[in-house]
């Protein structure tokens, strides 16, 4: 870290997420430098995805004097009227079992073919400055697509195997596992929520 780097907290355990978040953050601002949080994890008794990453950014805050992030992210699924939602990372029980909530949202989809596989991931961004009232403030990023009947491909991570996005060329579609990071970070709800958040970061 450099005398110019300013760092800032992403409120989460996934290393996943770190990485992800770091390479989004870097691209735009490489003057911040994202760090892991080792703290408690509070408990997300939200029942919005603004709800539930404003808990988790606060709590971040709260325990490193840092400005946070804190990312609320799922997967909304149209013939489920919206689920899993919120409840995404413990669709399958509170063992937050990524391949669980995967295989048991495909097994519930089973007999549902196209074009009611419809689904969008969802991203709501949380960022909480110390010692500032008011200073708290949420973006949103929508990346729609639909599911897939099985998974494919090695790469992401939670429900990243199913979900292929919109507004590819309809005979080489890919799940977004079988993207490249560099594909993924560019156009993911992440990276649409960070773009309406870096405005705001002009005053981290």
């Amino acid at each position: 870290m450099t005398e110019t780097t300013r760092r800032i907290v992403l409120a989460t355990h996934n290393p996943h997420k770190v990485e992800e978040f770091q390479a989004i953050v870097a691209a735009a601002r490489p003057d911040l430098e994202v760090v892991g949080y080792d703290g408690p994890e509070p408990v997300e008794d939200g029942v919005t995805f603004a709800e539930n990453a404003l808990i988790k950014a606060r709590a971040a805050s709260a325990h490193t004097g840092l400005p946070a992030l804190a990312d609320d992210s799922g997967i909304c699924v149209d013939v489920l009227g919206g689920a899993p939602g919120v409840f995404s990372a413990y669709w399958a029980g509170h063992r937050k079992d990524a391949v669980a909530n995967l295989e048991l949202l495909l097994d519930q989809l089973a007999d549902v073919a196209d074009p009611h596989r419809s689904a969008r991931f969802v991203s709501t961004i949380a960022l909480v400055r110390p010692g500032r009232d008011g200073a708290e403030q949420t973006v949103a990023g929508v990346w729609p697509g639909r599911l897939a009947t099985e998974p494919a491909g090695v790469g992401g991570f939670g429900y990243d195997p199913i979900f292929i996005p919109d507004g590819q060329d309809p005979a080489a579609e890919r799940t977004v596992s079988q993207w490249s990071a560099a594909e993924k970070n560019a156009a993911s709800h992440r990276s649409r929520a960070f773009a309406a958040l870096l405005p705001l970061l002009a005053e981290v």
